[in-house]
């Protein structure tokens, strides 16, 4: 923080109201003397000095008693503001009140013998007393301005810096920016409203439009951008972002949960813009009085717990008061390090970790024997579309038989629910990975109505910052200078947080609502435009200073996604986020296809496997398509580039 007036810093806290008394004692005496002089032309008559100690103290009285009521001597002279202000004038207006009250009507002054004080008098002295007591109360916060402002300019280290948004939040931003030490030089703002055009916002000017940004930040040599409109549309974000894409930039934004604002200055929670800014995302509200409430009781069980939906899930869990949780997954070194994590976050939770592989029928039969789950979460998968494709003996034996294992034990061990999280690679899927989730899907329809245990699946598409994600991938492209590699220019996908996306399988899953749930993914995004974006937020220029190479579509990868089949028709909506889905029936001879298909993958037989795949999987094509339905948005995959497998 910059240093305050020596007055103000270096006076002791407890001794502060006092000395803030004190001054305002001196600010009156000299007001009234001053007002007397210039009523009577700096000649006092003879009565009018003899009565001005009894008109002093009354009014000093007055004022004070006044002040104190108000908390006038409780002054922050670092965060006064207007409301500050205004409390000034009411207190002067009161004070004069009371002043007048004693004189006019209470006849304190003549009845004890003096000359009363001319009304003239009394109303110079208010304006110059309240005058006086504001210039005291502001100057210090004032001459800090001035002094950041003066040592910003002369400053060889500042960031010329604009605004965005010219609204109460933009003017809160400046006012914190101002008391606070930094290396910014604010030179101004930038806003649409045309009513705000030209006018001037705490002491910065609205230099002109959003659009106009590219010749702004060139006349004003802006290296910071400021994004400080709550709420602001991600397409409104990747705009600004666009707009800006040739110049070298920084760029931090106001959270989307602006209501921060309300326990901490609005500059220290500015934040980097992330690629979730780009997303045109609502902000999800989980009402604590929904479907999951009440759970604390419950002993849950998350399968692929270190993955990152698995950990997600269960972080979310523990979050809504789950007092048991069983974690199983085979990586054991992530299975540790996460259940330390939760250790130190909820140290009243039971937290089980248990090691284990999904397809071993004994030892998953034997864990929930041990633990009794209520609720299962089933995440684990084989969930690499290329490296699939080279393996599809390894994805049936993990995402058929695993879920048949996990689903089996459930029933045997008397859990009341079942989730089991999709992809929308699922619906037509040309990839193995795809075909292995659209049969599990198929299978739990199949069995649903046999078992006690409720089957529900939620189908969603890709999610940010997961592992092996197209976001961290193209993040160390980026730090690494280039180049960012993207599969193909018209590459469309759907993304979705991991805080959302598992949220919202948390309230399908304890709402209930059917065996199918379809989350809402918002709006495509072009991968081109993510990679450029993202190339924009570091503080590059696209293709100048990082290239953008394409490596064309992988095995088992299409141009577009999609989250319904054909058959499948949507039957409900849960608060715009989530639809409830009804597909055709399964045929009876699907669970003896599996059995054959289980042992083909067994003998390592990957012509076998295929085949079976196709004749279980009908809409299963292994050649690769780019076709959209018509009306269909381009959606998502998790990571269309060369380098990495896709989640």
């Amino acid at each position: 923080m910059t240093a305050w007036p020596s007055w103000t810093s270096k006076v002791p806290w407890r001794a502060r109201p006092a000395l803030i008394v004190t001054i305002d004692v001196l600010i009156i005496s000299i007001s009234l003397w001053v007002a007397l002089l210039l009523r009577f032309e700096f000649s006092l008559p003879e009565e009018t000095r003899r009565a001005l100690p009894i008109n002093l103290a009354l009014l000093v009285g007055s004022r004070i008693l006044v002040g104190v009521q108000m908390r006038l001597h409780r002054w922050s002279f670092r965060f006064s503001g207007l409301a500050d202000g205004a409390r000034i004038a009411m207190a002067g207006l009161f004070g004069t009140g009371l002043f007048a009250l004693c004189v006019y009507l209470l006849h304190i002054d003549t009845a004890l013998g003096y000359e009363r004080l001319p009304r003239s008098v009394v109303v110079m002295e208010l304006l110059l007393t309240t005058t006086a007591m504001a210039s005291m109360r502001f100057s210090p916060r004032l001459a800090l301005m001035v002094h950041g402002d003066f040592r910003r300019s002369r400053s060889k280290g500042t960031v010329r810096t604009l605004i965005v948004g010219a609204g109460s939040a933009g003017e809160m931003l400046l006012r914190d920016l101002q008391r606070t030490e930094h290396d910014m030089q604010v030179v101004g703002f930038a806003d649409d409203d045309p009513a705000k055009r030209g006018y001037v916002v705490g002491g910065r000017r609205v230099l002109g439009s959003i659009a106009r940004l590219p010749e702004l930040v060139e006349r004003h040599q802006v290296r910071n951008v400021l994004i400080a409109i709550p709420r602001l549309s991600a397409s409104r974000v990747r705009e600004i972002l666009s707009y800006c894409s040739t110049h070298k930039l920084q760029f931090k934004i106001l959270p989307f949960s602006y209501h921060y604002l309300d326990s901490r200055p609005a500059s220290a929670v500015l934040q980097d813009v992330q690629a979730e800014d780009l997303l045109e995302r609502d902000e999800v509200d989980f009402d604590q009085t929904g479907p999951i409430t009440g759970i604390a009781d419950r002993v849950p069980l998350v399968t692929g717990a270190a993955g990152s939906i698995g950990s997600e899930v269960c972080a979310q869990l523990l979050a809504r008061g789950v007092r048991r949780l069983v974690m199983l997954d085979i990586d054991e070194s992530g299975l540790f390090v996460l259940r330390h994590r939760f250790m130190r976050h909820y140290p009243d939770a039971m937290i089980v970790a248990e090691v284990a592989d999904i397809r071993d029928s004994a030892r998953i039969g034997m864990l929930f024997a041990r633990h009794l789950p209520h609720d299962v979460f089933h995440a684990a998968a084989r969930k690499h579309v290329p490296l699939m494709e080279a393996a599809p003996c390894e994805a049936v034996k993990v995402n058929v038989d695993g879920l048949q294992v996990v689903v089996q034990a459930a029933e045997r061990s008397g859990a009341e629910r079942l989730v089991f999280m999709s992809t929308d690679k699922a619906v037509r899927p040309t990839s193995v990975m795809g075909a292995t989730k659209r049969l599990g899907e198929r299978y739990l329809s199949r069995i649903a109505g046999r078992y006690k245990t409720r089957i529900s699946v939620v189908r969603f598409g890709n999610v940010l910052g997961s592992a092996g994600s197209v976001v961290p991938l193209f993040r160390s492209q980026i730090e690494a200078g280039g180049p960012v590699t993207v599969t193909h220019p018209d590459i469309c996908r759907f993304f979705m947080t991991i805080s959302e996306a598992v949220g919202l399988v948390l309230r399908a899953a304890y709402g209930d609502y059917g065996r199918l749930c379809v989350l809402d993914m918002g709006e495509p995004i072009r991968i081109l435009d993510l990679a450029r974006h993202m190339i924009t937020i570091a503080g590059r220029v696209p293709d100048l200073d990082v290239p953008i190479t394409f490596t064309g579509l992988r095995p088992g990868e299409k141009l577009y996604e999609e989250l319904l089949c054909d058959q499948e028709r949507e039957v409900r909506r849960i608060d715009r986020k989530i639809r409830v889905v009804e597909g055709p029936d399964v045929a009876d001879d699907l669970e003896a296809g599996v059995e054959t298909l289980l042992a083909a993958a067994a003998a390592e037989d990957e012509a076998a496997v295929l085949d079976g795949l196709r004749r279980l999987v009908p809409t299963y094509r292994a050649e690769l398509v780019a076709v959209s339905t018509p009306g269909q948005p381009p959606m998502a995959d998790d990571e269309p580039t060369a380098a990495l497998p896709i989640m």
